[in-house]
């Protein structure tokens, strides 16, 4: 489930970098954050979106799957009042109801095992955002996958508009499909992703 990224990981800390997602900075754009914000990270990777946020005096809970990836993030940005990391399974963590004012889901979904899995780790997301909370999603979709730096790897691929469906009750603020050319440090494999990215807030039903 952890996409490959395990050898990055190990191979160069801070793998994804010190800065926030764009997504993340689109997002703080329009939303100020205060110590009463309550974020969930969920695969936070190294942290480096959690981290941001707790700077800017956010509650944040951060957890991904990979030890590797957490050991790298408490060593780039120790845990501390206010940011809390863990090593867990985003399907078969539970989350309260209405916990939480912003959910993060960067890079996550696509590398659950089937089209289930991502429905029901959305709804679980869904249900912890609080009414008029938001969330941010960055996921590969089915459009076009360059997967040359991921060896092994094989996505769950679904196509933009089955992730909008699936905020289609919610408030879209921003809903992109764009390609994403990177190289990983640990290979320096050029490639390119077909990238699903939005930020929807919580409408009352």
């Amino acid at each position: 489930m952890n996409g490959g990224y395990d050898d990055g990981y190990r191979a160069c800390p801070c793998f994804w970098g010190t800065q926030p997602g764009s997504l993340v900075e689109r997002w703080l754009g329009h939303h100020p954050v205060s110590k009463e914000t309550r974020v969930l990270d969920a695969g936070c990777g190294e942290g480096k979106n959690a981290a941001f946020l707790s700077t800017l005096g956010a509650q944040v809970d951060a957890f991904d799957l990979s030890a590797a990836a957490i050991a790298n993030a408490r060593q780039a940005w120790p845990p501390r009042p206010g940011l809390t990391y863990a090593v867990a399974d985003a399907r078969h963590h539970a989350w309260s109801p209405g916990n939480y004012d912003l959910v993060i889901a960067y890079g996550l979904l696509h590398c659950l095992a089937s089209p289930g899995e991502i429905e029901d780790v959305i709804a679980r997301l869904q249900r912890a955002t609080r009414l008029h909370g938001h969330a941010i999603v960055c996921v590969f979709n089915d459009r076009v996958q360059d997967l040359a730096a991921h060896p092994g790897f094989a996505p769950t691929l679904m196509s933009h508009a089955w992730y909008l469906d699936h905020f289609a009750s919610w408030t879209l603020e921003s809903a992109t499909d764009q390609d994403l050319w990177e190289t990983h440090p640990h290979n320096n494999i050029r490639h390119c992703h077909s990238m699903t990215r939005l930020i929807a807030r919580k409408a009352a039903p």
